[in-house]
C-alpha cells in the first residue's frame, strides 16, 4: 500500500463518489453525433458503428470495441452507469426513458440517421399475464403492431428501435430465465418479429467461462442478421480461467481497512506486476505512468466477529456449519449466507447483489469480501476501466454488466459475417415450421388423438395408447374415442376393463376411472390450472398434460422438450442430441427454433414429438421419411 493510502483512517465509511470526465468525443446533440460519425467513416469507410441500449457501465460496449467496432450511442437510466459509459466511449450517452414512445422514436430516428451497423442491448423482460400473452400472440401471429401511444415494455421498445433503425445486426443479451417460462412467450415473439423484418435469428444459452470469464455465469444471447445471413457461433474453450488466475496478482487488503476514502476515490495501491496471460490482458491498457498502481482495490470493512467467522470457513463450509457463537443470522434461512470462494475454480456469479452484501463473495485466501477491482476482474473489466459514483454504485454496475470478454467473442463473430463478401443464407424458422406442420397433417404416424382438438381425448389417448405401436393405436382408437367425456368413461366400466386387459394394463382401469372422476368433478374442465392440479396430485403425467395444452387451439402453447422432440432437435442442428446440455434451456430453445410462433406452431410441435417417437427413433431412424431430412445434420454426418 502507498504511504498515501496507509495514512487514511480505516473507519467504516460509505465511500466517496468517483467523478469521471466525459470522453473527448462525447456528444450532447444529434448534430454533433452526425458530424462524429461522418468523420469516423471518412477516416475508415469500413468502420462498423454500434449502439448499446440498456448499456449500464458498458461491458457490452467495451467488448464490441475490442472486436473492432466503434460504439457511438449508449442509453441507460442509471445516472452513475451513464457517467461511466460517457467517460469510456465517444458519441452520445443518454438517460432517456425507453419505456416512453417519444424517446423510442427519437432513438430510432438518430440511429437511422447515422446508419448504425450493430444494435446491442439487454432489455429487461417482465412476464406477461395470460390475458396479455393471448392478445400479444394474436398480434404477432397476424403481423400486427400494438398501438403506438401505449407505454411499452422495454423489450418491445428495443424491437421498435430495431424496426426504425434497420441495423445490419442485432445482439441481445439476457438472463436464461427469459427462455424458461412454459410458453417461451417473449423469446418466441422477438424471434418471430425479427424474422418478419428479414433477419435470420439464432439464440443460445452460453456458459461465459467458455469465453474466458472466470465465473459461473450463464447468459442468453440472441444474434439477428439482416438479409438472412448465416451466423456462426464463436468457438468455445473448455479451459477455465480460475479465480486465482484472475486476481492473485492484486496486493493484499486487510479486513479492517474499509473503504479508502478521499474526495474523488483516487487512492491507489502499489502493484508489482502481472504473472498470467489473463492478468497481462487486464493490465494492457493501463498508462505506463501507472504501471505500478492499481485503483479501486477497496472493499467494506469487516466486523471483528465476521473476521472470526471467515477464519473458520473453507471453500466448502456452509453458514449452518459455523459454531453457534459465530452466527449472526438464522442458519435455517441463511444456509449459504457466507461463501468463501475457491481460488482453484470459477467464482460464483457476480451479480448486482454484491453492492448490498459481499458475504457471498469472501476472498479465497484473505478474511474479507471482494474489492471493486477484484469483482471487475472476475467480470473481465480491465484495470484501466473505472466506475463513476460511490463504491456501492461501482459494485452494482459491475454486477449488472455483460462480461466484456463474452461481448468481444460475440462481437468478433458478428463483425466477421458483416465484413465477408459471401455468406450463406440461414434456414428460416418458417421453413421448418411449415414442413413439420404439413407432415403432421398428412402423415399416418401421427397419433389420432392428437388430431382431436379435445384436451380430454388427448389425455385419454396418450394415457392409454401412447406407448403402443401405430397398428394397435389405430385399431383401438375408434373404440376409445367414444368416451368423449369423462362421465362416459365412468359409466362404461366393463368396456374400460376389457380394453385395458387387451393392452396388458389391467391396473390402468382404476387409474383412468379415478382421473375421469376428478375431471368430471370440475365440470369436465381441463384448463391449464386444472391440468397442473391433476399432475400435482399424481393423477396425470406431465407429458400428457402438456400434449393436451398444445392440442387445444384456444389454450397456451407450451414448448415441450421431451425426449422425442430433443432427439430430433439435437440431430437436426448438430448431428447428435448430446450437445443439448439442459433440456430446460438450450433444449427448449432448439425446439422453439424448429416450431416458431405462428398459427401452425401447435401442429408443428405435435408433429415434432411424433417424429421423434415414430420416425427419428434412437437406434434406427428412418431419415427418408422425415420432412426435415434435406436440412438435417444427422444424415450428412452419418451418410443416411
Amino acid at each position: 500500500m502507498t504511504a498515501q493510502s496507509a495514512s487514511i483512517s480505516s473507519r467504516i465509511d460509505r465511500g466517496q463518489a468517483l467523478r469521471l470526465a466525459p470522453h473527448q468525443e462525447h456528444c450532447q446533440e444529434t448534430s454533433e453525433l452526425v458530424d462524429l460519425v461522418h468523420a469516423l467513416r471518412k477516416r475508415d469507410p469500413k468502420q462498423l458503428l454500434a449502439a448499446d441500449l440498456f448499456s449500464g457501465a458498458g461491458g457490452m460496449s467495451l467488448g464490441l470495441e475490442q472486436a473492432g467496432m466503434k460504439v457511438v450511442f449508449g442509453a441507460d437510466f442509471d445516472p452513475d452507469a451513464l457517467k461511466t459509459h460517457a467517460h469510456h466511449f465517444g458519441g452520445m450517452s443518454v438517460d432517456w426513458d425507453l419505456g416512453d414512445p417519444d424517446a423510442v422514436d427519437e432513438v430510432g430516428r438518430i440511429l437511422r440517421a447515422v446508419n448504425i451497423d450493430v444494435l446491442a442491448g439487454g432489455p429487461p423482460c417482465q412476464p406477461f399475464s395470460k390475458a396479455g400473452r393471448s392478445g400479444m400472440r394474436y398480434l404477432v401471429q397476424h403481423g400486427l403492431r400494438e398501438p403506438h401511444d401505449k407505454r411499452r415494455d422495454l423489450w418491445e421498445s428495443y424491437l421498435e428501435i430495431v424496426r426504425m433503425a434497420k441495423p445490419r445486426a442485432v445482439i441481445m443479451e439476457n438472463v436464461p430465465d427469459m427462455a424458461l417460462d412454459r410458453e417461451m412467450f417473449i423469446l418466441r415473439t422477438i424471434v418471430r418479429r425479427l424474422e418478419d423484418w428479414g433477419y435470420s435469428v439464432q439464440e443460445r444459452v452460453v456458459d461465459t467461462y467458455r469465453y474466458g470469464v472466470p465465473q459461473f455465469r450463464q447468459r442468453l444471447i440472441l444474434v439477428a442478421l439482416s438479409g438472412g445471413l448465416e451466423f456462426e457461433w464463436p468457438k468455445e474453450s473448455h479451459k477455465k480461467v480460475t479465480l486465482g488466475n484472475a486476481i492473485r496478482d492484486l496486493p493484499p487488503v486487510g479486513p479492517k481497512e474499509g473503504w479508502l476514502s478521499d474526495e474523488t476515490r483516487q487512492v491507489w495501491r502499489r502493484y508489482d506486476g502481472p504473472r498470467t496471460e489473463f492478468q497481462r490482458e487486464m493490465r494492457a491498457d493501463v498508462p505506463e505512468a501507472h504501471a505500478n498502481r492499481v485503483y479501486d482495490h477497496v472493499t467494506r470493512r469487516v466486523r471483528d466477529d465476521d473476521v472470526a467467522a471467515f477464519e473458520f470457513l473453507d471453500t466448502k463450509t456452509k453458514y449452518s456449519e459455523l459454531p453457534d457463537e459465530l452466527k449472526r443470522y438464522r442458519d435455517d434461512i441463511f444456509d449459504d449466507k457466507y461463501k468463501r470462494l475457491d481460488a482453484d475454480d470459477l467464482s460464483r456469479t457476480i451479480t448486482a447483489h454484491i453492492a448490498k452484501d459481499g458475504y457471498w463473495y469472501i476472498h479465497p485466501e484473505q478474511n474479507r469480501t471482494l474489492t471493486i477491482r477484484e469483482a471487475a476482474r472476475i467480470q473481465t473489466f480491465p484495470d484501466h476501466f473505472r466506475f463513476a459514483g460511490p463504491p456501492t454504485a461501482a459494485f452494482k454496475q459491475i454486477g449488472n454488466a455483460v462480461p466484456p470478454r463474452l461481448a468481444r467473442a460475440i462481437g468478433t463473430a458478428v463483425a466477421d459475417v458483416l465484413t465477408q463478401r459471401t455468406v450463406p443464407l440461414a434456414l428460416r424458422t418458417e421453413t421448418t415450421r411449415s414442413a413439420l406442420a404439413e407432415w403432421g397433417r398428412c402423415a399416418d404416424e401421427v397419433s389420432p388423438w392428437l388430431r382431436s382438438h379435445s384436451r380430454w381425448l388427448v389425455v385419454l389417448g396418450d394415457s392409454l395408447l401412447g406407448d403402443q405401436s401405430p397398428i394397435v393405436s389405430e385399431a383401438l382408437w375408434p373404440l376409445v374415442e367414444t368416451w368423449t367425456t369423462p362421465e362416459l368413461l365412468v359409466e362404461d366400466q366393463d368396456r374400460v376393463a376389457e380394453v385395458t386387459s387387451w393392452l396388458g394394463k389391467a391396473d390402468a382401469a382404476s387409474a383412468l376411472t379415478e382421473l375421469a372422476r376428478a375431471v368430471a368433478s370440475e365440470g369436465g374442465s381441463l384448463d391449464d390450472d386444472h391440468l397442473e392440479n391433476l399432475v400435482a396430485r399424481g393423477l396425470l403425467r406431465r407429458a400428457a398434460a402438456e400434449l393436451a395444452m398444445i392440442a387445444d387451439p384456444e389454450g397456451e402453447e407450451p414448448v415441450i422438450a421431451n425426449t422425442a422432440a430433443l432427439r430430433v432437435a439435437g440431430r437436426f442442428f448438430q448431428g447428435t442430441e448430446r450437445w443439448l446440455k439442459n433440456r430446460n434451456s438450450d433444449g427448449r430453445i432448439a425446439v422453439g427454433r424448429l416450431i416458431g410462433f405462428d398459427e401452425e406452431s401447435r401442429q408443428a410441435q405435435v408433429a415434432l414429438i411424433e417424429l421423434g417417437a415414430r420416425v427419428c427413433t434412437p437406434k434406427a431412424p428412418r431419415c427418408t421419411g422425415c420432412p426435415l431430412v434435406q436440412w438435417c445434420e444427422y444424415p450428412r454426418r452419418f451418410g443416411r
